[in-house]
């Protein structure tokens, strides 16, 4: 008789979204992939708040649902998250169920602690999923001997963090993706695990979140490291070259082919292809691209003999490509043939506990490539600054914008007249304070300090730093009041 197979996890706040009624979120799209017997989930939530997601989905799913409430003084307190998890795997696991733990759900530290007790005394099959990325069983590469589980009064909270950060060791060609965000040392966890698979990758992200950064550490971590690695931006191709640039050309092919040309494919071989906003594909060249990444074979323009190429390809793109797809921009057959394995990078907005680290490091790289910049850093207020702009050009504005505010101090301290004036804010930012979604809920402390910010920002570039007279523009009693307000 074959096992029931039984999941447990944690309901996320993605799991609760739910827009316009329709169930979403990882533990949906788990459901949608895998087939179960039984579903035990916990959560931490209020039950007004869960009520109505665990009766929608009662009603979706074939199986029994349970579901029970986690008293958790905090969903980071270690040993609170122990003491549920633990009581709700000793509960429910039986010797006739297969056991599947979905990770993605919760905080890192019930992640931690899933993988502890998945690793120790209940063994499962672990999995990560989203409606985005799809459903994957994750491998974690190490062991965790059965007597290092404590007991509750002994857990250690940097222990249990690296667990978090499926603490395996990150190979060196990951080294100058410099964070401290949990999220990112998953990714580059992540990234490494598949640059020791011969399976397309796709990196989705924003402008300047470190897409091309990703693809050349995952190549370099790969046994294709002392291989080429050709990078293409898709979105630079002119028309009338596109099938030269891809697939290469024989002389006389078209006016101004004095030579044969070698297409990136060609150059690849062997190595790694990535292609750089693959979402700007026009569709014509995307069925081209298809045809080469089914078989491998292509023909060199103006030539009839075929040529194959051995490539791993990775692709990136800031668009959303199921949207696309579904919009039909963009080929559904082609997007599940690169979408094997897929990075979601942050933007650098949503890695707030990072941007102290970020900026102190990308300074210090700047400094080695300017020398007269050696020896500067950032005041605190400056750093204050930092993390209240949203950074749409994320890491690579951030970088420039460091940039600027070394080069204009005149003194060994970039301080906030200096980050102000290197800033760029635009227009669309500032109206954007009146019209947040209050549906649900916000600090209307934090957003009247936003406003002040951005209005004191406004003074010191009007009265190029002068503290007294945007004070009076502010209505400001005096200077002294203007640098409070700048402290808060």
């Amino acid at each position: 008789m074959s096992k029931q197979r039984l999941l447990v996890s944690w309901i996320g706040g993605n799991d609760l979204k739910m827009p316009e009624g329709h169930m979403s979120g990882p533990i949906w799209a788990m459901i949608n992939s895998v087939e179960f017997d039984l579903i035990e989930l916990i959560y931490n939530y209020s039950e007004d708040e869960v009520r109505p997601y665990l009766s929608l989905l009662s009603k979706q799913v074939q199986c029994k649902v349970n579901a029970r409430k986690a008293e958790l003084s905090s969903p980071i307190d270690y040993e609170d998250i122990y003491l549920a998890a633990e009581k709700i795997l000793n509960e429910v696991v039986q010797q006739d169920f297969h056991l599947s733990i979905l990770l993605s759900p919760g905080t890192p530290a019930m992640q931690s602690i899933w993988v502890l007790l998945g690793k120790t005394r209940f063994p499962c099959t672990f999995y990560h999923a989203s409606l985005e990325q799809g459903v994957n069983a994750v491998t974690i590469p190490f062991n965790v001997s059965a007597e290092y589980a404590p007991t509750v009064t002994q857990l250690n909270t940097n222990e249990l963090n690296n667990l978090a950060l499926l603490d395996a060791p990150i190979d060196s060609a990951f080294d100058d993706i410099i964070s401290q965000d949990n999220s990112i040392a998953t990714l580059k966890y992540q990234a490494q695990v598949l640059a020791k698979h011969e399976i397309p990758v796709l990196i989705c992200g924003e402008s300047g979140t470190g897409k091309e950064m990703f693809a050349r550490a995952i190549h370099n971590a790969s046994d294709r490291k002392d291989k080429p690695f050709i990078a293409v931006n898709c979105g630079a191709f002119p028309s009338e070259l596109i099938d030269s640039i891809l697939f290469g050309h024989k002389r006389g092919a078209f006016t101004g082919a004095v030579t044969d040309k070698s297409g990136v494919f060609e150059q690849a071989n062997n190595g790694t292809l990535f292609l750089d906003e693959f979402g700007e594909l026009e569709p014509a060249v995307q069925v081209r691209l298809l045809r080469v990444l089914q078989d491998g074979k292509y023909s060199r323009l103006g030539d009839t003999a075929l040529q194959s190429s051995n490539f791993r390809l990775i692709t990136a793109t800031n668009k959303n490509l199921i949207n696309e797809v579904a919009h039909g921009h963009f080929r559904e057959d082609l997007f599940y043939r690169v979408a094997i394995g897929v990075l979601q990078l942050p933007p650098l907005r949503s890695r707030q506990g990072d941007l102290d680290f970020l900026a102190d490091s990308l300074l210090k790289s700047l400094a080695k490539e300017h020398p007269a910049l050696q020896g500067k850093n950032i005041s605190f207020i400056a750093k204050k600054i930092i993390k209240q702009h949203k950074w749409p050009g994320n890491i690579r504005e951030l970088k420039a914008t460091l940039l600027r505010a070394a080069l204009w101090s005149t003194s060994h301290c970039i301080d906030e007249n200096d980050m102000q004036q290197a800033l760029f804010v635009s227009e669309s930012e500032s109206l954007a304070i009146m019209d947040r979604d209050i549906s649900q809920g916000f600090d209307i402390k934090s957003l009247l300090s936003e406003i002040e910010q951005h209005y004191i920002s406004k003074a010191l570039k009007l009265t190029a730093g002068n503290k007294t007279n945007a004070a009076k523009l502010l209505g400001y009693k005096n200077h002294q009041t203007l640098s409070n307000r700048i402290n808060n």
